[in-house]
Parts: C-alpha cells; sequence; structure tokens
C-alpha cells in the first residue's frame, strides 16, 4: 500500500512539476509580449512627444504667422493662396497626426489597462501557484521524510527479517534433521510396537477367554483408576462440609430451645399465668428438637468417615448419603409438624391486646417466612433424596443429571440463606418492637436476643454451605461420576459394591507383592574398596581352592572317623567280653551279696536289655571293683582331653597355614600389580628419558630441561620406592613361607602323634 501510494504521489508532483515549468514558460511570454508593449508605448509616446512639440512648433508658427498676417495684411492677401493651401495641408496633416494620436492614445490605454489587468491575474495566478507550490513542496518533504523514515524502518526490518530468516534456516535445517530422526525413530517404535502388538494379540488370543470391557455389565465389576487426589479433595470437602453442618446443627438447636423458651415466657409468662393449649402442644414439640437435629450430625459425620483416600468414593458407592437422606426427612417431618402451631402461635400474639400495628405486621411477615422456609427445606430433601437414589436404585438418577441437580442443591441453599437474613430482619425488629412494651421483661429481652443470635449463626452457616457448594459444583459433579474404564453405563450398586471387594483384594495382593529392596553399596565406598577387592584375601579363586581343601579335609576326617568307629566297636565287644568272663568269676564268691542287692543286678540287668550302652552302663553292674572303675574313668578322661587338646591344636595350626596361606596369594596378587606398575612406569621412565634426549637435541630452554629432569627424578624416586616396597614383599613373603612350613611340619608331627595315640 506505501508503494502505491508513494508511486502515486510521485505521478502528482512530476504532473504538478509540469504544470508550475508550462506556467512559467508563459509566465516568460506574457514578460516578453509585456516588453514588446512597453518598447512600443515607449516608441509612441517619444512618437507623441515629437508630435506634440511639432504642433507646438505649428502653433508658434502660426501665431508667428497671425502676427505676421496683421502687419502684413496686405502681403497676406497676396500671400494667403498659399499660406492657405500650405495650412490646409498642415491641417490635414495635423488632423492625421491628432487622429493617429488619438488613436494610439486609445490603444495604450486600452494596452495599459489589458497589461495592468493581465499583470494582476498573473500575479494572482503566480501567488496562488507560489502557495500551491509550497504547499506541494512541504507535501513532497513530508512525504519524502515520511518515505526516508518508512525506507530506513523497512531496511531495519529487511536486515532484522533476514537475520530472522537465517535463523529459521538454521532452525528449518535442524528441523529437518530432527524431523528425519523423529521419522527414524517413529519407524523403529512402529517396527516395535508392531512386534509388541502382534506379540499382544496372540497372547490375548490365547490367554484371554473373553473381553469384559465389551459389555456394560462385566465392565461394571472392573476396578476403576484410582484418583488418589479426587479422593483427597473429596475428603477435604466432606470434613469443610460437616464442619458448616455442626455449625447449622448447632444453630437450630439454639433457635429451637430459645423458640421454646419464648412460647414460655410472651405473651403470657407460665410463671404466673397458665399459657394458650396451642402453645403448651407448640412448647412440648420444640422440646424434642433434639432428636430430630442432632442425627443430621452423626449422618454427616458417617458420610465424612466412609470417605477415605483407598477407597472409590461415587454416588453409588456413597451409602451413607441414605442415611443423611433420612435423617433430614424426619427433621423435614418436624418442621411440617411444628409449622402450624407456629403459626397459630404467631397468629394468637397478633389477636393479644400487647400487640401493636407495628408488632402485628412483623409477626405477619415471619408467618410467610416460615412457610416459605419449610418449603425450601422440602425442596433440600427432594434434591438430596435423589443424590441418596444411586447407592439403592440403579436406574434412580441418570449421570446426565448430576449437574443438574447439585445446581438445584446450590441454588435451595441460597434461597434459605436469603429467607434467613429475611428472618433475622424480621425478627430484629420485632424484638425492637417487644422491648418498647411496658410489660417486657428482662428476660423477654435476653431471649429474643439469643434467638437473634442463634438465627444470624443460622444464616451465617447457610450462607457458608451455600458458598462453598456453589464453588465446588464442578469438582462435584467430576469427581462423583467416574467409574471403570470405557463405561458409558450407569452402575448399579450391586455392581459397586462387588468392585469394592475386588478393590479390597487387588490391594492386599499388591501388598504382598511388595518387598522392600536390598540395600546396595554406594558407589564411592565401592570405588574406595576396589583395589582391596582385587587383592583380597576372600577372592572368589581364594575361596574356591579353601572350600576344595576343606571338602578334602573332611573327606579324610569321615574316612577317620569311619575307621575309628570301627575300632571302637571292637573295643566295646572286648569290653563286653572281659566284663563277662569276670562276672562268671566272682559268681561263687559272691552268691550271698547278690542275693541281698538282687535289686542292683536286676536294674543292671534291665538296663543292658533295653540300652545296651558303653562301658559305664556295664560297670555300674560290676559296682563291687571300684578302684577299676575310678582308674578306667581316669585314664579315659585324661586321654580324651589330651585328643580334644591335640585337634584343637591341629585346627588352629591348619586354620593359620590356610590364613598365611592366602595372604600370600594376596600378597603375589599385590606384587604383581606392583612388578606391572614398575613396567609401565619403567616404560614411561624410557619414554620420559627419550623425550629429555630429543629435546636436548633440538635445544630446548633451560626451564623445560630442569622440568624435565624433575619429572625424571620424580620417576626415579617412584622406582626406588617401589622396589623397596618390592623388597619388603619379599622378605615378608620368605618370613610367612618359612612360618607355613614350620607350622606344616609341627601339623605332621602332631597327625603322627595322634595316630599312634
Amino acid at each position: 500500500q506505501l508503494r502505491a501510494q508513494n508511486q502515486v504521489l510521485k505521478k502528482g508532483v512530476v504532473d504538478e512539476q509540469a504544470n508550475s515549468a508550462s506556467l512559467k514558460e508563459q509566465l516568460k511570454m506574457k514578460d516578453q509580449s509585456l516588453r514588446k508593449l512597453q518598447q512600443e508605448m515607449d516608441s509612441l509616446t517619444f512618437r507623441n512627444q515629437q508630435l506634440a512639440k511639432r504642433v507646438e512648433l505649428l502653433q508658434e508658427e502660426l501665431s508667428l504667422s497671425e502676427t505676421r498676417g496683421k502687419k502684413n495684411k496686405k502681403s497676406a492677401e497676396s500671400s494667403s493662396q498659399l499660406s492657405q493651401e500650405q495650412k490646409s495641408v498642415f491641417n490635414e496633416d495635423l488632423q492625421k497626426k491628432i487622429e493617429e494620436n488619438e488613436r494610439l492614445h486609445i490603444l495604450f490605454f486600452e494596452a495599459d489597462e489589458q497589461h495592468k489587468r493581465l499583470e494582476a491575474e498573473l500575479r494572482t495566478r503566480l501567488e496562488v501557484l507560489e502557495a500551491d507550490a509550497a504547499q506541494h513542496q512541504a507535501v513532497v518533504d513530508s512525504l519524502t521524510r515520511k518515505y526516508t523514515d518508512t525506507i530506513e524502518k523497512l531496511q531495519n526490518d529487511k536486515a532484522k527479517l533476514e537475520i530472522k530468516s537465517q535463523t529459521l534456516e538454521r532452525e528449518a535445517k535442524d528441523c529437518r534433521l530432527r524431523t528425519e530422526e523423529c521419522q527414524q525413530q517413529l519407524k523403529n517404535l512402529q517396527a516395535t510396537l508392531g512386534s509388541r502388538l502382534e506379540e499382544s494379540l496372540c497372547i490375548i488370543n490365547e490367554k484371554v477367554p473373553f473381553n469384559d470391557t465389551r459389555s456394560n455389565r462385566y465392565n461394571a465389576l472392573n476396578v476403576p483408576l484410582h484418583n488418589r487426589r479426587y479422593q483427597l479433595k473429596l475428603r477435604d470437602l466432606a470434613g469443610q462440609a460437616l464442619s458448616f453442618v455442626q455449625e447449622i446443627v448447632t444453630a437450630l438447636l439454639n433457635f429451637h430451645t430459645y423458640t421454646e423458651q419464648k412460647v414460655q415466657i410472651f405473651p403470657i409468662d407460665s410463671a404466673t399465668d397458665t399459657i394458650s393449649p396451642l402453645n403448651q402442644k407448640f412448647s412440648q414439640y420444640l422440646h424434642e428438637n433434639a432428636l430430630y437435629v442432632r442425627p443430621l450430625e452423626e449422618g454427616m459425620l458417617h458420610l465424612f468417615e466412609s470417605i477415605t483416600e483407598d477407597t472409590v468414593t461415587v454416588l453409588e458407592t456413597a451409602v451413607k448419603l441414605k442415611a443423611f437422606s433420612e435423617h433430614l426427612a424426619s427433621y423435614l417431618c418436624f418442621l411440617r409438624k411444628i409449622l402450624p402451631y407456629q403459626l397459630k402461635s404467631l397468629e394468637e400474639e397478633c389477636e393479644s391486646s400487647l400487640c401493636t400495628a407495628a408488632l402485628r405486621a412483623r409477626n405477619m411477615e415471619l408467618h410467610g417466612d416460615m412457610r416459605r422456609l419449610t418449603a425450601v427445606f422440602e425442596k433440600l430433601h427432594t434434591y438430596v433424596s435423589l443424590l441418596a437414589l444411586p447407592s439403592t436404585k440403579a436406574e434412580g438418577l441418570l449421570r446426565t443429571n448430576y449437574n443438574l441437580v447439585f445446581t438445584n442443591i446450590a441454588a435451595s441453599l441460597h434461597r434459605c440463606h436469603d429467607i434467613l437474613k429475611d428472618i433475622s430482619k424480621h425478627y430484629s425488629q420485632k424484638a425492637t418492637l417487644e422491648q418498647d412494651l411496658p410489660t417486657a421483661t428482662q428476660k423477654l429481652i435476653t431471649t429474643n436476643d439469643c434467638i437473634l443470635s442463634s438465627i444470624l449463626s443460622l444464616a451465617t452457616g447457610m450462607g457458608k454451605i451455600a458458598s462453598f457448594f456453589s464453588n465446588n459444583l464442578d469438582h462435584f459433579t467430576s469427581s462423583l461420576s467416574y467409574g471403570p474404564k470405557g463405561g458409558t453405563e450407569f452402575i448399579s450398586p450391586l455392581s459397586a459394591e462387588c468392585m469394592l471387594q475386588f478393590k479390597k483384594k487387588a490391594v492386599a495382593y499388591m501388598k504382598s507383592l511388595k518387598k522392600p529392596c536390598a540395600d546396595s553399596v554406594p558407589y564411592e565406598e565401592a570405588l574406595a574398596n576396589r583395589r582391596v577387592l582385587l587383592s583380597s584375601t576372600e577372592s572368589r579363586e581364594g575361596l574356591a581352592q579353601q572350600v576344595q581343601q576343606s571338602l578334602e579335609k573332611i573327606a579324610k576326617l569321615e574316612q577317620e572317623k569311619e575307621h575309628w568307629m570301627l575300632e571302637a566297636q571292637l573295643a566295646k565287644i572286648k569290653l563286653e567280653k572281659e566284663n563277662q568272663k569276670l562276672k562268671n568269676s566272682l559268681s561263687g564268691q559272691l552268691a550271698e551279696t547278690i542275693q541281698e542287692r538282687s535289686v542292683l543286678p536286676n536294674a543292671a540287668e534291665q538296663r543292658e536289655e533295653t540300652t545296651e550302652k558303653s562301658q559305664r552302663e556295664t560297670i555300674t553292674s560290676t559296682s563291687l571293683v571300684p578302684d577299676i572303675e575310678s582308674r578306667e574313668d581316669l585314664i579315659k578322661k585324661h586321654y580324651m582331653a589330651r585328643i580334644a587338646e591335640l585337634t584343637s591344636h591341629l585346627q588352629l595350626a591348619d586354620s593359620k597355614s590356610v590364613h598365611f596361606h592366602a595372604e600370600c596369594r594376596a600378597l603375589a596378587k599385590r606384587l604383581s600389580l606392583a612388578e606391572k606398575s614398575k613396567e609401565s612406569l619403567t616404560e614411561e621412565l624410557k619414554v620420559a628419558s627419550q623425550n629429555i634426549s630429543r629435546l636436548q637435541a633440538t635445544s630446548l630452554s633451560f626451564s623445560l630441561q630442569d622440568e624435565l629432569m624433575t619429572t625424571k627424578r620424580s620417576y626415579e624416586d617412584q622406582l626406588s620406592m617401589m622396589s623397596d616396597h618390592l623388597c619388603s614383599m619379599n622378605e615378608t613373603l620368605t618370613k610367612q613361607r618359612e612360618e607355613i612350613d614350620t607350622l606344616k611340619m609341627a601339623s605332621k608331627g602332631n597327625s603322627k602323634k595322634n595316630k599312634n595315640r
């Protein structure tokens, strides 16, 4: 658009410049014609002057001639004919000159007038053109400035766009590369997903007997995705609703109690006179308010306790909502029961002689407010009972109507709040009028204040719960209507109960599968113990060798055990034979003793027949030889203690030998590692010496030579330290080998002694 406007303006400027140039040329031409006319006028004026001079001369000559004629009449008469002819010639000539002069004067005047008029027109036109030219020039200058600014701006924008285009080109290249990579990844993913899909389809076809999500009847039994955030939010909202309901219940209890107290003292005080039967019945019914109001709090508390983090809370599973609805229905019946008495009580107050016109008007306003309050509670109970239907009847309420029901509940709560505000306003006016009555007592004033405060607290609590319900309407609608994945129809209460049982079983199964992970070794500790692990005494090879040696020793010990078991059985048989011979030899000599102590041999025989144990049991039957028994026991204890001591020494020597062998192997490993590091250091030293020689040959600076010399010295120091360490390790290895040899010799000597014994 700017370029098109620029072209149009350029064309206009060029046309104006051409017009100004043509006007300038016309002005020049007019100036030239004006100059010509001025020259002609000058010539005419000069000619007129000449003619005027000539006329003057002729007049002078005429006057002279007349004077001469007077003098010389005679001569004049003679020459009259000649002068007459000359005069006629002169007169004709003069007449022609006069006419010509007059004509020239007329032409000059007309030319002068025309010139002035043309000059004025040209001047005005010149002024107009100059003004137009100045205006056009200003427009041209402004457009030039504007276009220069626009051009600069466009140039800057062009530079920015070029830079941006370059960056976009680079980004486009990167994006193309990324798209290629993504396409490649997509192909790979499609291939992998295709293979996994085929595997899954094969598994599903082979393992899954049927797809329960296709049937809404079976899908209702599936456990839905557990939304912990919704559950926590819903529990929090239920807690807030419980606090609001508790506040409303307290206000209702106070309102009914103080209303009962008010009926007892106004318009007739029961302490001084009997009240009407209507007020007596009304007071009796009001006295029973706690039986209907308290269950509301209990029902809401049970509903709050049923909403936990682990369960699935929807209208189908909220069975406690039905109990709350029943409690609300009982309270509504209470309101319906006391409403006629309350209205009649207000009418009775209006008929009282103490009631003024203003008080009667306030009572009638309260009369209408109580009717509206009961109607609002009826509507609220209707919608709450609708919400409780899904937990008992499957088709009681469709999910599409959830939002409408919640919206109507919020509207009913707001309506109830407005009615309570009207009741508060009207009752405050009524209390003010009753306070001005001459029969008003302090008890009546206090009761009115208590009733007014209870109504205010009831209105405040109702406003809080109405705002709370309106603010969380969307959350109630969304969180109380989710179910199994893919489920479109309504879940029945029975299927919801089965689903909760399945959920509990699934949670128990997942808890049984959950096991704590074993603690892993920290990375820093593993790095620190790397060198120790390389040369550990409990390495895999060393442990395998120790296990092999232990197995060989166990096999040898088993063989020795079997050998000594056989030797022990032979010795036992020999001992039994010797004892039998000893019994037979002493049986004749000790017959009397055997008869007196027949119980002891019988007991010994029973023990021999039943147990057939070791030497001590057979020796107890021969208690007549205590010295032999004690000597054998002492010898046996001595040899057993000696055998145990030698075996402990042998085991200690074996364990020490194994330990020293493992340490020797570890030291050998360390020695091999040290030799490898020594070889690497010697290679590095060779490389460093070669570098030193090469650098010395190329005449490097002294500082570099000093550095190389220091590195060489450090390498030499490290090699010397390594060599010292290797020497010390060799010495320790030789000492440990000597100790192992001595231990082996000692163990061999002990084993020979044990075998001999």
